[in-house]
């Protein structure tokens, strides 16, 4: 229940600075121009707001795993036991948008964003690793190559399907809610497979 407050917050704190940030661009520069005949036309200016927005997260998922190897020797094995802990981050990296990603007609906006995928390769929290066997000499590039198979485990266990799904379902809810947050009445948006 902690973890799903905790997703709710990050949500909702993404999706107040995402707005902000719009708004601060919107003031600069006109997302939309209006013709004479008052039809509205995409223009570059929307695809660099929407790119400028950077990463918006959609889910994020907290995972701890044990990892551990042995080396047999001719005098005995050597045990090296690791817990590492990670956050990964599911959600869209804005800055993949095409330029013909959006196009507003009238008060109808269609978006085509980018696919929901891992936002950062860089998960592990390092500070909070711990050892909890360490028997006999290990080395740095020992360690480095346990924290790689942990990173591994960590993306199987949480890059599943379900998981992926989920955070493209609140992609799609929080990009259709922010746009009509800005006015328009009728927006479609694809997310990329």
């Amino acid at each position: 229940m902690k973890n799903k407050i905790i997703v709710f917050l990050i949500i909702v704190v993404s999706a107040l600075l995402l707005i902000c940030v719009l708004l601060v661009g919107l003031h600069k520069q006109p997302l939309v121009s209006v013709g004479t005949d008052g039809h509205m036309e995409s223009t570059p200016v929307e695809v660099s707001q929407i790119r400028a927005i950077g990463q918006w997260e959609f889910l994020t998922l907290s995972d701890e795993e044990i990892v551990d190897t042995v080396r047999h020797g001719f005098f005995g094995d050597d045990e090296l036991s690791r817990i590492y802990y990670g956050t990964l981050r599911l959600g869209i990296d804005l800055s993949k948008a095409g330029e013909h990603s959006v196009h507003v007609k009238g008060d109808s906006l269609s978006v085509r964003l980018p696919k929901v995928d891992l936002l950062d390769d860089h998960f592990i929290d390092e500070a909070r690793t711990r050892s909890f066997i360490e028997e006999g000499k290990w080395t740095e590039a020992d360690r480095a190559a346990l924290t790689r198979k942990a990173a591994r485990q960590m993306r199987r266990r949480c890059l599943t399907q379900a998981n992926l799904k989920a955070a493209k379902e609140n992609a799609q809810r929080q990009t259709e809610a922010f746009f009509r947050a800005l006015g328009y009445k009728h927006v479609n948006v694809t997310i990329g497979n």
